[in-house]
């Protein structure tokens, strides 16, 4: 029988293998979002790539929950070019593109109507309407039949021509439309008879029956879109189109546009305060995203699984000393594909590794392995609003994960002149502020505000100019090489180590003969031990040092400490312990620490000097007690 890790999945990460051959389906988490998009409340529903709208939207659009009533558009790049080429004289860019949205939805709501009425009961398709729909689909060559395959791209070419046939609707285009001051005012009258004869069609089936509202659904815009003004203002066309449809047809049509956000955020127009109301931003908290995980797991290994088993007996309970979850979660961004990806993962190493059931090993290797991807996800995710990110990331490689503002100053400092060379359309975003502006956007970075580090996402406030402490997402910590706070050695007890030689190859001489009494050698170590805890107290009252850093400084301190006491413990237990060179050893890394915490770009800060300071302080004192023991001057105590 197979074990749970091995019947354990999470699903496809893009909704359109999920819905197909996932979980998308069985193990759908009805969001608000969701319950807000269906219910029509929301017609813009906005997220990061993998935030979940393709999700809804797959949804939306599968058969067992909305039969036969939503037809989904997905641009391709003709489709693209063909919107972003659209022109019309006597009309702006945004709104001739706004037409052509328009009219292509026209076109798909009167193919929907005609083919709906050949499926239903033989009288509706004698409705006058449905036959005059067919005529005009026909005499344009928009029937299945003439648009194999059902070429958008073909739809759009359509409304600008001067030939597009209305007579369907009783108008001969040439001698009525003629009169028309523009290229622009013609397109728009014939749009017109094109939006009243699919109006009339679903009027009168409503007086028929009472058909659910047709669902437009237009997602994956991001693969037509780039910056250039063209690109933008086929998005702004399409949102003055959606808006268009769901007021005009009157609840009998509707539109729903998903929309990456750093697409949607990037558009500036007149009309855009008046979708304030449309938009729907996603957004997941850690508990969303748990119950999104354990429902997909359930889906896969069985109905009875509990938040408790997935936890604690199919993953390991704890994780680097974290709960798994919080582990989990810190070191993701917080959206479902990455979550997905991350779960996945971990499980495919337990598999590959043969466990039955997932180690706290595995966990950490599909950590490192995720965190590769996700730092080049990131980089393709932003290839087209912020090519130059990729070039960002040598600035935070190998250092510690806390980064200062006048750190990252000097840093990029010393590559402004290539990366300007490199982007010169970009120079402006390539500054100190800009830098910043672009790491906190996408997620790289966060900022310390109070004792939290915020990170974009929410409604939060932009990275403010007084600001100064930066944290790299965890997320991204593991590619860098940026695990620790601060970019500091850590401690190597010489204890344990010293024993053990002892163990293996006898008593050494020489540098393991004790050179005093044992009464000085235990002065000396209770001086180690009395100046860490000093060192310990004053970090601790350094409150304008970064949290994590203190952190960090303080686990350093206390592990010379503790490797102090175990020195003196082993010289109890009749060990030989040089003591000199264990204090100079201590001294000197103390020495190294206080320098280190100057390079991290902390000094000015009162807790920062005084604790760099106050180490170095400590380790003057510990070498010249030292000298002091063996003859020279020192302290003491």
């Amino acid at each position: 029988m197979t074990s749970a890790l091995q019947r354990l999945r999470f699903g496809y990460e893009d909704a359109e293998r999920d819905i197909t051959g996932g979980l998308l389906r069985e193990s759908f988490v009805r969001t608000m979002a969701y319950e807000a998009t269906v219910s029509g409340r929301k017609m813009l529903i906005i997220g990061r790539k993998g935030a979940g709208k393709s999700a809804i939207c797959m949804r939306i659009a599968a058969e067992d929950t909305n039969p036969n009533n939503t037809i989904l558009i997905t641009p391709d790049d003709a489709l693209g070019s063909e919107i972003r080429r659209f022109e019309l004289q006597g009309l702006t860019g945004d709104t001739a593109r706004s037409l052509v949205w328009r009219y292509m939805f026209a076109v798909r709501a009167a193919q929907y109507l005609v083919s709906n009425a050949r499926r239903a009961r033989r009288g509706l398709r004698k409705h006058r309407a449905i036959r005059v729909l067919r005529r005009f689909l026909k005499a344009n060559g928009e029937l299945p039949s003439q648009n194999p395959g059902g070429k958008l791209a073909q739809t759009v070419s359509g409304l600008q021509k001067t030939s597009l046939s209305l007579e369907a609707f009783g108008i001969k285009t040439g001698l009525e439309m003629g009169r028309a001051p523009s290229e622009g005012a013609q397109a728009t009258r014939q749009l017109e008879v094109v939006e009243r004869g699919v109006a009339d069609a679903f009027a009168e089936l409503g007086r028929v029956s009472t058909p659910p509202a047709v669902l437009l659904l237009v997602d994956q815009l991001e693969q037509v879109w780039s910056a250039e003004p063209d690109a933008h203002s086929m998005i702004i066309g399409l949102l003055l189109a959606a808006k268009h449809v769901t007021a005009y047809y009157g609840g009998a049509m509707r539109c729903l546009v998903f929309l990456r956000s750093d697409i949607y955020d990037s558009l500036s127009f007149p009309d855009g305060d008046k979708f304030r109301g449309d938009e729907l931003r996603l957004g997941w908290t850690n508990d969303s995203l748990m119950e999104l995980a354990l429902t997909r797991a359930r889906a896969s290994v069985g109905a009875g699984l509990s938040a408790e088993q997935l936890w604690t007996e199919v993953f390991p309970g704890r994780v680097a000393g974290e709960a798994t979850t919080t582990f989990l979660l810190s070191r993701a961004l917080p959206r479902p594909r990455d979550v997905i990806q991350y779960l996945n993962l971990a499980r495919d190493v337990a598999v590959q590794n043969g466990h039955d059931r997932m180690l706290e090993e595995d966990v950490l290797l599909a950590t490192r392995q995720f965190s590769e991807w996700k730092l080049k996800d990131l980089t393709q995710e932003y290839l087209v609003a912020h090519p130059y990110l990729e070039r960002l990331f040598p600035l935070f490689q190998n250092a510690g994960y806390v980064v200062m503002r006048n750190v990252l100053a000097g840093r990029l400092a010393h590559t402004a002149g290539t990366l300007h060379s490199q982007f010169p359309a970009y120079e402006h975003s390539l500054t100190l502020p800009g830098v910043i502006d672009t790491l906190y956007s996408v997620g790289f970075i966060g900022v310390r505000r109070g004792n939290d580090v915020v990170y974009a996402g929410g409604a939060d406030l932009s990275v403010q100019p007084y600001e100064s402490e930066f944290h790299i997402h965890p997320c991204f910590r593991d590619a860098l090489g940026a695990t620790n706070a601060v970019d500091i050695h850590a401690y190597t007890p010489l204890v344990i180590t010293a024993i053990e030689s002892q163990v293996v190859g006898g008593p050494a001489q020489g540098s393991m003969v004790r050179v005093a009494r044992a009464g000085r050698e235990h002065r000396l170590l209770r001086s180690l031990i009395r100046a860490c805890q000093t060192l310990v107290n004053q970090i601790g009252r350094a409150v304008d040092l970064p949290a994590d850093t203190r952190h960090e400084i303080t686990t350093q301190v206390s592990r010379i400490m503790d490797d102090a006491r175990q020195a003196s413990e082993a010289l109890d237990a009749g060990h030989q312990i040089n003591v000199n060179d264990h204090v100079l050893a201590a001294a000197t890394y103390l020495h190294a620490l206080a320098a280190q915490l100057r390079a991290s770009g902390m000094n000015g800060m009162t807790g920062a000097d005084s604790v760099s300071a106050g180490i170095a302080e400590e380790a003057r004192g510990l070498t010249a007690g030292v000298g002091g023991f063996t003859g020279g001057s020192g302290d003491n105590r």
